[in-house]
């Protein structure tokens, strides 16, 4: 259930999930490239990244992301509490799934995506696997203090909040 008084900004770099997203609660969409988002600094009281980090090719375009994500939320002070992130991104460690790749396993890859219909295609998508740690130390490289982080069906997840002058 969505909390009605949330005022909801969703943005992809598709336009069209950018429009299919305005059909399921967002107050607005933005099509916007993760890189330089178009959002004032510290606006937000937080912030969802779910499946985008790790469609970046290198460890510098993954961190900016996170940077740019950071940018965004409200940044705290030693008395108050700033935004929060929460980033998921896919895990290196998925022995006990399908696909199997784990510790030593190339973490860099084209998967297939398979769109399924009369005529089936199969497209192939860059993901870089998340080893274990690596998200956190991205946020941290990123400008960001992990505030709690864990693994999940296949990802690895991290709720962050910019750094403050006190966690410097």
């Amino acid at each position: 259930m969505v909390n009605r008084d949330v005022f909801i900004i969703a943005s992809d770099r598709s336009e069209n999930l950018a429009r299919i997203a305005l059909q399921h609660q967002p107050h607005s969409t933005v099509v916007a490239d993760i890189l330089d988002l178009p959002h004032r600094d510290a606006t937000f009281d937080f912030a969802i990244s779910i499946a985008v980090v790790h469609h970046l090719s290198t460890p510098a375009r993954r961190v900016q992301a996170i940077a740019e994500i950071l940018r965004t939320v409200k940044h705290g002070s030693e008395t108050q509490e700033g935004g929060q992130i929460l980033i998921y991104a896919w895990a290196l460690e998925q022995k006990n799934s399908r696909r199997g790749w784990d510790k030593g396993d190339e973490q860099d890859r084209m998967v297939p995506w398979v769109r399924k219909g009369d005529q089936p295609q199969t497209f192939h998508r860059y993901y870089h696997l998340y080893a274990e740690g690596e998200l956190e130390r991205d946020i941290g490289n990123a400008g960001g203090r992990v505030l709690e982080s864990g693994y999940e069906k296949d990802n690895w997840w991290a709720i962050a909040t910019p750094k403050t002058a006190h966690d410097v």
